[in-house]
């Protein structure tokens, strides 16, 4: 029992400092949110949008970029391949809003990837054909849905040369309200959290990201992608690298609205934490053993309890533990909660109607963190929209197959190369 006992107090001790960081996270969106001043730097920015297939909700998501309250901006729609859906939607858009928007628009087709991530690969592409008059370079993705003042609030705090880049996050907002699409929220949630007033520990993420753009090319930014997968933490350890730090913008958090069954929760968030081993080994060690720990204490307290009362021991001292444990992380939860509301402030009856998972499933999410962590020990294959990629190193990824291999025709890949 002493073992159990000391175990406990270092996870109490865990869950306080984590609590403790969730009424900073808030407190720091919420000044943020409420003083944020309106900057008058607006320089030409080129949006990179790399596409590959039709996620939940595109056209929606695509129209928002389009809506954009910004005086002058190209968005640059990129993929592999030139008959990929995702372009056809993004076209009809551009028609759709010729005499309503000031974006300019065009696609880039970028070909199949050998030896990096296609996504990347369509990144290196798009930034070799922004415009001459661009000043930054920005990069979403096609399942985030921004607000109309994103792109300026994801750009006005680059007006200090201090600062290497500014990132946003997702937020998973169920649409079905499916059990596992809950549960990815709330794995997704404790990362979002994690960005906050430290510039020196925050992240890029590649999904919501501005960059100036003499930064980018001074660091040398596309060929450091060069063999990579991830396109995000890549960036992060070439600008932490150059002594920049990162600047989180709360109003540049951004929904995503989908839902997702079992084996898509198992296949999305494994993916993470592969990703995170090889490009951050330090995080996925924390992750590791936190998560083990937190496991150990607080499913074991669980189990302790109920054998005890059932044998008719005493249990209250495990139980109490147990309960003081569980509501410092609904507590944190809450917090979270709050900051995210003033970001999100277009979508608060979503986040009631989720509310719930938020408060009462974080102890699920912690045990699939530890399961993500041990795949990521055991394995080093994903797979990501339809490619399956081993990746041996931060530098060197190869791609073992591709599910079009399957669907095209020897004409077909001809027709490819010579479009």
């Amino acid at each position: 029992m002493w073992l159990y006992y000391t175990l406990a107090a270092l996870l109490l001790l865990q869950s306080a400092v984590s609590l403790r960081d969730g009424v900073r996270y808030l407190a720091y969106v919420r000044r943020e949110t409420s003083a944020r001043r309106r900057s008058l730097y607006m320089p030409f920015a080129s949006v990179v949008v790399p596409c590959r297939g039709c996620d939940e909700g595109l056209r929606e998501n695509l129209s928002a970029l389009f809506e954009q309250h910004y005086p002058a901006y190209e968005i640059i729609f990129v993929s592999d391949r030139a008959d990929d859906p995702a372009l056809a939607v993004a076209a009809d858009l551009a028609r759709r809003y010729t005499d309503t928007s000031v974006a300019q628009t065009r696609a880039v087709i970028a070909g199949r990837a050998h030896d990096t991530g296609q996504k990347v690969h369509n990144l290196r592409a798009a930034v070799r054909e922004i415009s001459d008059a661009s000043e930054v370079i920005v990069f979403v993705d096609t399942d985030a849905r921004p607000r109309r003042d994103w792109l300026r609030a994801l750009v006005a705090p680059l007006d200090d040369e201090g600062t290497g880049a500014t990132t946003g996050y997702r937020w998973f907002l169920p649409v079905q309200g499916r059990p596992a699409s809950r549960l990815r929220a709330v794995w997704n949630a404790s990362i979002a959290s994690a960005l906050g007033p430290d510039a020196r520990r925050n992240f890029c993420w590649g999904g919501s990201t501005a960059i100036r753009r003499e930064t980018f090319e001074h660091l040398a930014v596309a060929e450091r992608w060069r063999g990579t997968l991830s396109d995000d933490y890549t960036l992060t350890r070439v600008l932490n690298e150059a002594g920049l730090h990162i600047h989180f913008a709360p109003v540049c958090l951004t929904p995503s609205l989908e839902d997702c069954r079992l084996r898509e929760l198992f296949e999305f968030t494994t993916r993470q934490i592969k990703i995170t081993r090889v490009y951050a080994p330090h995080l996925w060690r924390l992750v590791l053993i936190s998560n083990l720990l937190f496991v150990t204490v607080f499913f074991g307290g669980l189990a302790l309890s109920l054998t005890r009362a059932v044998g008719g021991g005493r249990f209250e001292w495990p139980l109490a533990l147990t309960c003081a444990i569980y509501l410092l992380g609904t507590w944190k939860a809450f917090f979270r909660l709050r900051a995210v509301a003033l970001a999100l402030d277009s979508y608060h009856a979503d986040l009631r109607a989720d509310a719930w998972a938020h408060l009462l499933l974080w102890p699920l999410a912690s045990a699939l963190y530890l399961y993500n962590a041990l795949a990521a020990l055991r394995s080093r294959r994903i797979s990501w929209r339809g490619i399956t990629y081993e990746l041996k190193s931060p530098h060197e990824t190869a791609i073992i197959s591709d599910t079009r291999d399957e669907q095209e025709t020897p004409r077909d890949r001809a027709d490819m190369l010579n479009r």
